[in-house]
């Protein structure tokens, strides 16, 4: 599996998992009781998914699998390529879309992973079906999700503490998509 589908796979996972949605009492039916205690922090996970696993676990493969993809992304020639073309031969889904994206690399060294792909679209319209020429009557815009990652929180020089890690989401855009 290449790098583009590892981080569709990744990101769906984390969908299915719930870590970018906050839970609400609300949406519940009457009648449904809670699943149990959730974990503390602004997006809480029911704290049985947690127990089930390894402390770390997910996070560590997961962090593992965005370095992997990363790593492919710097051997590629992805990061010169800035041309607004549908490429129908190729399957990757990012060179086929009508609103085309690549990717960059979002360093920020106070986050773990500090490195994480993310996309940038290709072009300032979308490319027409029928004359695979850009149109820009319409507008391709990225598409964002949030991803879990680390915080690395440490006190101001002189150090007088450890530093110390928060999980967090952050948004980042994953695809590209073509508005009116």
């Amino acid at each position: 599996m290449d790098w583009p589908h590892n981080l569709l796979f990744l990101l769906t996972i984390s969908i299915f998992l719930g870590l970018g949605q906050p839970r609400s009492p609300k949406s519940k039916r009457k009648g449904q009781g809670r699943s149990g205690p959730l974990a503390p922090g602004p997006h809480q996970v029911p704290l049985d998914l947690v127990s089930r696993v390894k402390p770390y676990a997910r996070m560590e493969e997961y962090e593992r699998n965005i370095e992997e993809m990363v790593a492919q992304l710097k051997n590629s020639s992805e990061l010169a390529k800035r041309k607004c073309e549908v490429n129908l031969q190729l399957w990757m889904s990012n060179k086929r879309s009508l609103s085309p994206w690549g990717y960059s690399i979002n360093h920020d060294p106070s986050r773990i992973p500090a490195d994480l792909p993310e996309a940038r679209c290709l072009c300032l319209g979308c490319v027409n079906p029928f004359t695979m020429q850009e149109d820009r009557s319409m507008v391709s815009v990225p598409v964002f999700s949030q991803v879990p990652v680390r915080r690395r929180l440490c006190p101001p020089l002189p150090r007088t503490g450890p530093c110390r890690q928060r999980a967090v989401m952050e948004t980042i855009a994953v695809g590209c998509t073509c508005i009116f």
